[in-house]
């Protein structure tokens, strides 16, 4: 549901999203609720840890939610600190072991929490792509990682704090150790503090299964100036693929910017097998070199716009649990696509039709045996057909 009367604030990369997440910690008087697929003890991860631990000390209910593959290598000496000072530390499908996974026999351990949102107060939160992890962790690079954050204020955090009570009262029922009856969750306050119009928008197991799939499909049927999608994980189905390319035929401009730089390689050869179909159909591809591409953002038509953890890919849309804002504002979405388009400037290779005919044979090749080998892994789970992807195009 479009909610009206927010304030929202794009946050670049976590330079700008972890100070203003710190200082919301920080200013908590009530309640605390983070949820993060990955949390590493590095120095941004610590950072979070101590001001999470000073809230609780402070006597702030404080919960942190985290995926149990995502996280599994948190120390446990941090969780037993966390859990002394007064954090409710929680997993969402914690892995117990690491034994081979039976795809169909143990496929619900795919179903994993790759939302990243923070409560405060239930008068804010924060919603997006931003693992809680250092933005150089990787040693490699000497840019920050690419991802974005919306801060939120108004009706909209309402419905973000309704499935954060959902979510975690699921997993209490299902795990010892945590409060029940006597948790109590704040009233949200949804007075009206801007003049933005947003909706939050979830991807889950029951009612929301295709949810945000729909509301990317929507916003691209309907587009009739330009398209531009930052995705790090970029490899969709049938139905995605024709939107897309049904847009370019019909004169509106669509650009895809892609990981140049990435860390799984394989999932970045498979997304290259598209590349043919989408260039010789109109399509505008850039590869991020400068960096890490982690975003998960959209525009369109300079009006609609997109920000949340949801890749355009089967496990983001037919497995994880996720969470994006769209936004109905064309202040926010010309900041977004601000941005994006400074991407392709700056960092940005363009794939050019002719010059992706000429290569070699054998990098085509690799490219779909990549591609094979994700379908194929979603084949021996059950959700190819769901996933409706395979036409060859490249």
């Amino acid at each position: 549901m479009i909610r009206p009367g927010n304030r929202l604030t794009l946050l670049e990369n976590g330079t700008a999203y972890f100070p203003a997440l710190l200082e919301a910690i920080d200013g908590a008087r009530h309640e605390i609720h983070l949820e993060s697929y990955l949390f590493r003890a590095d120095v941004t991860g610590l950072a979070v840890a101590r001001a999470l631990m000073r809230a609780a000390r402070r006597g702030v209910v404080t919960r942190l939610l985290l995926d149990g593959f995502g996280a599994r290598d948190l120390p446990a000496a941090l969780r037993a600190e966390m859990r002394h000072a007064g954090v409710e530390l929680a997993f969402f499908r914690p892995e117990r072991w690491a034994l081979p996974m039976r795809p169909r026999r143990h496929r619900h351990r795919l179903r994993r929490l790759h939302r990243k949102l923070a409560l405060v107060d239930a008068r804010l939160a924060f919603v997006g792509g931003i693992n809680i992890i250092d933005d150089l962790d990787n040693g490699r690079l000497d840019q920050p990682r690419r991802d974005y954050a919306v801060r939120v204020e108004g009706p909209l955090v309402a419905d973000i704090h309704a499935s954060a009570y959902r979510l975690w009262r699921l997993v209490a029922w299902s795990r010892l150790g945590l409060r029940r009856g006597e948790d109590v969750w704040l009233k949200p306050i949804a007075d009206a503090v801007g003049d933005q119009r947003a909706e939050f928008v979830v991807r889950d197991n029951l009612r929301d299964r295709r949810s945000i799939e729909r509301a990317y499909l929507d916003a691209i049927r309907h587009a009739r100036l330009e398209i531009f999608i930052a995705n790090a994980y970029f490899l969709p189905g049938l139905r995605f693929r024709h939107a897309l390319v049904d847009a370019a035929r019909r004169g509106v401009r669509v650009v895809l910017i892609m990981q140049g730089y990435t860390d799984h390689p394989i999932y970045r050869a498979a997304s290259r097998a598209l590349y043919r179909y989408f260039l010789e159909n109109g399509v505008e591809i850039f590869e991020y070199n400068a960096s890490e591409l982690h975003a998960k953002a959209a525009v369109v038509d300079a009006r609609w716009a997109t920000v949340g953890s949801s890749n355009i890919d089967p496990f983001s849309l037919l497995l994880a649990r996720e969470a994006n804002v769209v936004v109905h504002d064309r202040r926010f979405a010309m900041d977004l696509l601000a941005s994006l388009e400074e991407l392709t400037r700056r960092g940005g290779h363009r794939i050019h039709r002719m010059a992706w005919r000429r290569i070699p044979w054998y990098a085509r090749a690799a490219s779909w045996l990549a591609y094979g080998l994700v379908r194929g892994a979603m084949g021996l789970a059950g959700f190819a057909k769901g996933w409706d992807g395979g036409e060859r195009g490249s």
